[in-house]
């Protein structure tokens, strides 16, 4: 029966009634990403407090039950009468969408937020919220129940500081989980202690028994910073190279360090949000980077060691560097705000970079010239990758097929609708080549340990016997050269036995991944495969565990005695006929497997370097700090 379609079908959602009809659009997700947003939106008004020069300090403390409050010491958010409104200026602030003094540049001159709408979704998303404002001798307070005050702003008593402190639970309705992690929060306020200079940043987790609490302040910003990425790795230059800058507004501070790996190590933010695809500015750096080097080869000892002009990979090459730039007027492309796309910031980083790259290098000639001779070897080593790959593609039958020998192809040519498994041996392989659905599953069998691509460069990985056969699967390349729209598959799943090799084995993919490969992770490609551990049966009985709780549980609710149940504890994937490995491991209807997410780039280069770098300390300090915790260790 088909519904009238009138004026009275329009609904008009009022307020904040948006924000908690569709959360997503203001925090992107309502899961674990969209929680912590929460926090870092309250995080940037006392932040950009800091940036008016008004605020030293900033305290964050989850309390029991998930409840975070946010104290800072700067002005205090104005508490009185708005012109049109008629109702106090805190109300406003945090009960209007698009409110806030940050549109006319005189309030606050630099400011991450563009909309206004931070922390009144803050309040529409939680259950409650209080503000306590500490102006001018006197204690304000008022308090909010699914955003919608509960009365009006009051003074509640005398006080003898300044500054602001937001208080709140996150509705449970809302989200798909409140629990909040420290270690997440931990890292954004590290990051923006490191590009605040100064600003002293805690936060204390009060949910445990013995409180948790980290504490940041970096004088020396983005250089601590560098520092701080690079304290696992060899550098080949004294210090960090770092300066600051402004010119036409734009104001920049970078800091940049060399070390003797082969990866490139770069961040940069915009107003202290982190733009992961880069920018104008980020262009203006690189160039800028690629052309003084240029300059300063053709008068060393180093400019007839090679033929042509030194590339951006080659000047990239073991480059650890933070770029952050902060203007009135950033205009971000997309919501996302992870791209600048400001056109004159280009030209205006370009020359400022080149200005005191130049000065740094011609007072520092032992830097530049350990500098230069690395980018000279990477130069080598890129022509050298070139020439292999070159005779790859002649002496392969890849170039025919393209498609390696040891891949069982799905016949679904929608990349959406395919996955590929990347499968630990020739004895697994072969169960999920005959236990898959051949409409959109993918086989690729694996054998014998892969290059650890950590500590090689890219014409060792484009020649690699144990890593071409993924290159040429994925169908996307590797490298700079990696496209994502090519990709054959939108699942990969690494599927591996469940013990130390296998641990290896996912960690060595996932390594050469980030490497290389470091869209697939950032757009949700990968997947663990998440095999159980036992086989439970009992007659006619049977049931799979993928954990020692499972198993209990199971044996709980079958009630038998324990010799009437059989229990097999699979030691590799290789144990399973196809049919249990289809139903416990590949079935999309009953299986289980872990999407990987790239969410903390600072925290993950820290794990790879620890993990797979050249230096043995941290890894040995990392096997010491969490031995305790290990489980199912094969010995």
């Amino acid at each position: 029966m088909q519904q009238t379609y009138t004026a009275q079908s329009i609904q008009v959602l009022k307020g904040l009634d948006a924000v908690r009809k569709r959360p997503g659009m203001y925090v992107g997700t309502t899961g674990p990403d969209g929680l912590h947003h929460l926090v870092y939106e309250v995080v940037d008004n006392s932040i950009d407090e800091a940036l008016a020069g008004f605020c030293t300090d900033i305290d964050v403390r989850i309390e029991k039950g998930n409840i975070v409050s946010v104290q800072d010491n700067g002005r205090g958010i104005p508490i009185d009468i708005h012109p049109t409104e008629k109702i106090s200026a805190l109300e406003v602030i945090m009960t209007k969408l698009h409110a806030g003094g940050k549109f006319d540049k005189q309030s606050y001159a630099v400011s991450g937020g563009l909309h206004g709408v931070g922390v009144s979704v803050v309040n529409a998303l939680s259950s409650w919220m209080e503000v306590h404002v500490h102006l001018n001798g006197v204690l304000y307070y008022q308090k909010y129940l699914l955003g919608v005050p509960v009365e009006a702003v009051a003074a509640v008593g005398a006080t003898e500081r300044t500054g602001t402190v937001v208080r709140f639970e996150p509705d449970r309705s809302i989200f798909d989980t409140t629990d909040f992690s420290f270690d997440v929060l931990s890292n954004r306020l590290r990051e923006l202690a490191f590009l605040n200079k100064g600003i002293r940043i805690s936060i204390c987790d009060e949910r445990i028994p013995s409180p948790r609490v980290h504490e940041f302040r970096f004088e020396g910003g983005l250089k601590e910073f560098v520092t701080f990425l690079n304290k696992k790795k060899t550098s080949i230059h004294r210090e960090p190279i770092h300066f600051e800058a402004r010119r036409d507004q734009v104001e920049l501070e970078l800091a940049l360090e060399y070390n003797d790996g082969y990866n490139e190590n770069m961040f940069s933010y915009v107003n202290n949000i982190n733009t992961r695809e880069g920018g104008t500015h980020l262009i203006g750096f690189k160039s800028a980077l690629t052309r003084t080097l240029n300059e300063f080869l053709k008068k060393s000892k180093y400019a007839r060691k090679i033929d042509d002009s030194l590339t951006g990979d080659d000047v990239r090459e073991g480059l650890t560097a933070v770029i952050s730039i902060k203007i009135p007027n950033p205009q971000f492309e997309g919501q996302t705000k992870s791209k600048l796309g400001n056109s004159d910031v280009k030209g205006i980083v370009e020359s400022l970079v080149n200005d005191q790259l130049t000065y740094h290098f011609e007072m520092n000639p032992d830097a530049v010239d350990k500098i230069l001779e690395k980018t000279v070897v990477a130069a080598k080593a890129r022509n050298a990758a070139r020439q292999a790959r070159e005779l790859t593609r002649r002496k392969s039958f890849l170039e025919s097929t393209g498609l390696p020998g040891k891949l069982a192809d799905c016949t679904e040519r929608d990349p959406s609708r395919s996955e590929i498994y990347l499968v630990e041996g020739d004895s697994a392989g072969g169960s999920a080549k005959q236990g898959r659905d051949r409409q959109f599953q993918a086989i690729l069998s694996l054998w014998g340990k892969m290059l650890n691509v950590e500590k090689t460069r890219l014409d060792k990985v484009v020649t690699n016997d144990k890593l071409q056969p993924i290159i040429a699967a994925l169908g996307a390349g590797a490298g700079d050269a990696f496209d994502a729209a090519k990709l054959r598959y939108h699942k990969v799943i690494i599927m591996a036995d469940a013990d130390v090799d296998g641990s290896h084995i996912r960690t060595l993919l996932l390594t050469f991944f980030f490497r290389y490969m470091r869209e697939l992770l950032e757009k949700g490609h990968v997947y663990i495969a998440m095999p159980p551990l036992y086989k439970i049966s009992a007659g006619k009985r049977l049931a799979y565990a993928y954990n020692d709780e499972e198993r209990a549980r199971v044996l709980q609710e079958w009630g038998l005695p324990s010799e009437k149940v059989n229990i097999q504890r699979y030691k590799g994937l290789g144990e399973m006929n196809p049919e249990q490995l289809w139903e416990t491991t590949m079935n999309p209807e009953t299986r289980s497997i872990m999407r990987v997410k790239l969410e903390d780039l600072v925290g993950a280069e820290d794990m790879f370097v620890t993990l797979m770098g050249e230096q043995v300390a941290p890894r040995r300090e990392f096997i010491e700090e969490n031995a305790l915790f290990v489980s199912n260790l094969d010995v």
